[in-house]
């Protein structure tokens, strides 16, 4: 046998850990490069892993719902099948004997650096070929001794979840033949988060879809049957809620745990000014009415939160400094030229900051169509690492739950955050007249450090003059 360790790799942005979401194949299966095999969940999205190698699954080394960290091995594949059986190469202390037993642990490389210049499939110059987690030795016939692991026996949150050595004893298995234990249930990220909060055991519910994908209101409705994992089934390391009586117990983790890390570090380390402004937005909602009168607007979704960050973007440019990060290890202020527009977004997973790259760019269609395409994808839990990453300046929209204002945390590496209310009718003073209008709150926290309060104010009431009077961005 030949026997390929695959480790976890960083899916971007020198993520530590991430959680074992569900198996797409078993001990036995046969896979070929780049077939999806796993699905993790990081801090920051939910995220489909290929198969750096072709062969027959040896052994799955991590359970299910188990979180562990970035270069622990997660499977075994065997390149070579027909040859004699190999050692399991985590569970054994000693090294395997001979080439014909070899282990060889693919070079994890992060699947969303922009500086991998080879493209999958391609040999490099050293021999080896290109795949979306790494790269793989061409010549078959190298190979390296297995590691020796120090304290013998792996521990058992990455010890084999079934039996290597049955699997290497018989031929490749269809998927109609998987036994019970390894039936992996189809869902979403959110529906599968659903389940673990409320303790639905996934493998007890038979899905009424043609294309065997649970949904959320079958998982609500197994939870109201009773159908809960026991904390006994649970795999070491895995999710566990406990019930006491009126209180629910869930451990903190996943986006939940980064998001409040990064919040704590924020609040404590940037110095937050916050400052408000009430605005009268009755010409953009005049405004939002004509243009879905339009053709070209006709199936565009056009929110307040639209015309707000067109504001952003054009009011940044006047004011560079809340478009800025502050370096402290460098000691330097790092201005972009180009808006990389953060959305905080709540999500089944927790609150998200997903960015518009390059927003700066953009029109008043285009963002609107950036703005829905963001969310969506947010919500659905398929956020890649790079639409997380990069962000320079963060729009908090609590309006659209009906809520005036609020008192924003900067976004770790920015120096301001815009905080949405809603747009409600309320009385309004105009010629010296009072009137009903249309009234949003804003709020603008910075970090004075990079902004002072007279950068800050003024970067306001620009964004607050767009909103009140559209027609003001063609004096600008």
């Amino acid at each position: 046998h030949r026997l390929q360790t695959f480790p976890l790799p960083d899916v971007g942005e020198g993520l530590t850990e991430a959680e074992i979401l569900g198996w797409r194949v078993a001990v036995g299966d046969v896979v070929t490069v780049n077939q999806i095999i796993v699905e993790i969940e990081t801090a920051k999205a939910s995220v489909e892993l290929p198969s750096p190698f072709a062969g027959q699954v040896h052994a799955i080394l991590v359970a299910e719902g188990v979180t562990v960290d970035v270069g622990t091995p997660i499977i075994t594949i065997d390149t070579d099948p027909g040859a004699a059986a190999a050692p399991n190469p985590v569970a054994s202390s000693e090294p395997a004997a001979g080439p014909a037993a070899a282990v060889v642990t693919v070079a994890p490389v992060s699947i969303s650096d922009p500086d991998v210049g080879t493209k999958i499939g391609e040999v490099t110059a050293d021999g080896k070929i290109a795949t979306l987690v790494g790269y793989v030795s061409v010549d078959s016939r190298v190979a390296r001794r297995a590691r020796k692991v120090a304290g013998g026996p792996a521990e058992p949150a990455r010890s084999a979840v079934s039996d290597p050595s049955a699997a290497a004893a018989r031929p490749p298995r269809q998927e109609s033949e998987k036994p019970a234990q390894q039936y992996i249930p189809l869902t979403t990220p959110p529906v599968r988060k659903l389940a673990k909060d409320l303790g639905v055991d996934l493998r007890t519910i038979s899905p009424a879809r043609a294309d065997g994908v649970i949904s959320r209101q079958e998982v609500q409705a197994a939870h109201q049957n009773g159908l809960v994992e026991e904390a006994t089934e649970q795999p070491l390391g895995a999710q566990v809620v406990a019930a006491e009586g009126e209180t629910r117990r869930v451990p903190i983790k996943g986006v939940r745990k980064a998001t409040a890390a990064a919040m704590v570090a924020s609040a404590f380390t940037a110095p937050h000014v916050t400052e408000f402004l009430t605005i009268d937005v009755t010409a953009m909602m005049e405004l939002r009415d004509r243009l879905r009168k339009r053709r070209d607007f006709a199936d565009v979704k056009l929110s307040p939160l639209v015309f707000a960050a067109r504001a952003v973007c054009l009011a940044a440019a006047r004011t560079p400094d809340v478009n800025a990060s502050w370096d402290e290890e460098n000691q330097e202020i790092l201005y972009h030229r180009s808006v990389h527009l953060g959305i905080a977004a709540a999500t089944p997973r927790g609150l998200m900051v997903p960015n518009i790259k390059y927003a700066n760019t953009l029109g008043l269609k285009e963002l609107a169509t950036e703005l829905v395409a963001l969310t969506e994808t947010a919500r659905a839990g398929k956020t890649g690492p790079t639409q997380m990453s990069g962000g320079t300046f963060t729009i908090t929209n609590v309006g659209v739950l009906g809520v005036d204002t609020g008192t924003p945390i900067i976004n770790p590496g920015e120096a301001a955050i815009l905080c949405l209310g809603s747009v409600k009718d309320a009385p309004w003073v105009v010629d010296g007249q009072l009137a009903v209008r249309k009234v949003c709150q804003l709020s603008l926290s910075f970090d004075h450090r990079v902004v002072d309060g007279e950068q800050g104010s003024r970067f306001l009431a620009d964004v607050g003059e767009l909103m009140s009077d559209p027609a003001m961005a063609l004096a600008w």
